[in-house]
């Protein structure tokens, strides 16, 4: 392993455990919740139904199926909630790649190093990545094991196809927010930036369903291409897949380029 990405690990050490043990717990208590649902579906979809209005149970995935096993996981897991944790906690890491070090006056340090700009991009890159997979794994094995506790009857081949949806659609995001970090060394536009985007795309996606006049903008929203293919109740959703994982390439590359060709305030 290249030594930054080993020092960049260590770096990001504790912050990785302590978003962990954060998912780790709100997956733990929610997914807890779900025998007493089973036991008593009607009720509980008809409060789900009753408690938001149009609008906003569009933005919470609609919750027609929320006393199902499938359906419950989509709304609690996949829909809103765990992306939003997993995408702060890609988009906070991404900008100590290269913003927060040259905000803090640290960034010098590590460009002494024998290696050029590009690969240094390259390597905060995938120690970030790195971090991102590891949560994610770890949350995943969790979710199957919680998932099979409390008789959720999900197969479990949708659920890593889900979760490997929510790993790509946060390594986009902190991928988005490393860019800007490395094409502006501002960590507050960087996250100001990712996250209006993250927030915009989601609305996009969910609510353009239904209203026509931004419908044709879903297909600019990374959103469209974790949720659309709905992985929890239909497996793996390949295509759209493959375009976040372009996406993020594109987003990596220029990262590099635009980190290689500016003038580093340090």
């Amino acid at each position: 392993m290249p030594a930054l990405v080993h020092k960049t690990l260590r770096d990001y050490r504790r912050s990785v455990i302590g978003w962990l043990i954060g998912i780790s717990a709100f997956l733990s208590l929610y997914l807890s919740i779900y025998p007493s649902i089973r036991n008593n579906p009607e009720f509980y979809q008809q409060a789900a139904l009753s408690k938001y209005p149009g609008p906003l149970k569009d933005l919470m995935g609609g919750l027609a199926d929320i006393a199902s096993g499938t359906g419950y996981l989509q709304t609690v897991v996949y829909q809103l909630l765990v992306p939003l944790l997993l995408i702060m906690f890609a988009m906070t890491l991404g900008t100590r790649a290269i913003a927060v070090p040259e905000e803090e006056g640290t960034l010098e340090l590590t460009m002494t190093l024998p290696i050029d700009r590009r690969r240094l991009v390259l390597e905060r890159w995938a120690a970030f990545a790195l971090s991102l997979l590891a949560v994610a794994l770890v949350t995943m094995v969790l979710v199957l094991a919680l998932a099979a506790v409390g008789g959720l009857k999900v197969p479990a081949g949708n659920i890593v196809a889900a979760h490997a949806g929510l790993f790509l659609i946060a390594l986009f995001f902190g991928t988005l927010a490393l860019g800007l970090g490395a094409a502006t060394g501002k960590r507050a536009l960087a996250l100001a930036v990712g996250g209006g985007y993250a927030v915009g795309g989601y609305v996009i996606e969910t609510l353009g369903k239904s209203v026509d006049a931004i419908s044709w903008l879903r297909w600019v929203s990374p959103f469209h291409y974790y949720l659309d293919g709905r992985p929890v109740f239909q497996g793996w959703p390949v295509g759209d897949y493959l375009v976040l994982l372009g996406a993020t390439a594109v987003l990596a590359m220029t990262a590099m380029l635009a980190f290689e060709r500016r003038d580093v305030g340090v």
